[in-house]
């Protein structure tokens, strides 16, 4: 049972400090149990044990009487930090309920309704999940920047499932000859214009809102990001998909894959992500063989694996015909 409640408590604590603001209020300095109470709008009591709870948790430290962040909550969990995570607690709690149907999806092998048709239903979802990626691509962009050559000759980067658009600005930045089109569905391109229009880059980079497997990518392409994508769909559309990017890749051209690839045997965090898989979109993680076999197939001939520091962060495939 303690196997059960402790993760649950550990997760609620958690999340509620993000929702509740409590983390970033902490930001600049030390408050006292009363200052952070009126600041995150809440009772004195309840904010004592939730802060308890989070001290216990190693999140939270005290501070000559003060309540202060750990340097590690500092870092992840606030604006002032390296990457702010906050979003991604947030998508955790509209993520909670939808845990409550793993066991009919285990039964039949497939979810009951995909993580994509909730987005349809309810819009700020897909904001709220465009959100959590786009702190993850904060996380990952400076490893792309370092393991992906870009030519002064190439000029075309398509982004495929890029929602946020925070990869193709990130390269469009470092490299003044680049333009962008970015294909991802229209829930998750809600607010990627208005990104693009502040980093006064509309002029550089486009969206197509629609299907990647419908859309029209448009013409030949230098660089294609296919990032944190493939476990959204089967084999089989992968293998389609691959295709379609190395019928439209020029010649030198590269196609840069992350993902999170499936081990044997499986440790603790692929199995749970390939169990939420099997919930949200009832697809999976996929090995590295079986990507080689997709490129061989689509006439790659180089391809080269970054496993990425930490491990956690996934692994980079980069493929050129």
């Amino acid at each position: 049972m303690l196997d059960v409640y402790m993760p649950m408590m550990k997760s609620a604590a958690i999340v509620s400090a993000g929702r509740l603001g409590l983390f970033e209020a902490l930001a600049k300095g030390p408050l006292s149990v009363p200052q952070l109470a009126e600041k995150i709008q809440s009772s004195i009591k309840g904010t004592a044990t939730l802060a308890d709870f989070l001290i216990a948790l190693g999140y939270l430290e005290k501070q000559g009487g003060l309540l202060a962040n750990t340097e590690s909550t500092q870092r992840w969990f606030t604006s002032l930090g390296q990457v702010d995570y906050t979003p991604g607690l947030l998508w955790t709690h509209e993520a909670w309920p939808m845990m409550g149907g793993l066991a009919e999806a285990v039964r039949s092998g497939h979810p009951e309704r995909t993580l994509w048709d909730a987005m349809v239903e309810h819009s700020h979802l897909g904001e709220l999940f465009s959100s959590y990626m786009a702190a993850f691509a904060s996380d990952l962009g400076p490893d792309l920047l370092k393991h992906v050559p870009v030519a002064p000759e190439q000029h075309r980067l398509l982004d495929l499932g890029g929602s946020h658009g925070l990869h193709a600005i990130r390269f469009c930045r470092r490299h003044p000859q680049l333009s962008a089109v970015i294909v991802d569905l229209p829930s998750a391109l809600s607010e990627t214009g208005t990104t693009i229009a502040r980093e006064q880059l509309s002029d550089r980079i486009h969206l197509r809102p629609g299907d990647l497997h419908e859309e029209d990518w448009g013409g030949e392409h230098d660089l294609v990001f296919y990032l944190s994508v493939a476990h959204n769909h089967t084999a089989e559309e992968n293998r389609h998909i691959i295709q379609r990017i190395g019928d439209t890749l020029s010649s030198g051209g590269m196609l840069v894959i992350h993902e999170y690839l499936a081990e044997t045997p499986l440790d603790a965090l692929d199995a749970a992500f390939r169990l939420t898989l099997l919930l949200e979109t009832g697809t999976q993680t996929y090995r590295y063989d079986e990507f080689c076999n997709w490129l061989s197939a689509a006439g790659f001939v180089s391809v080269v694996r970054i496993d990425l520091d930490p491990r956690e962060k996934g692994s980079l495939i980069l493929a050129r015909r």
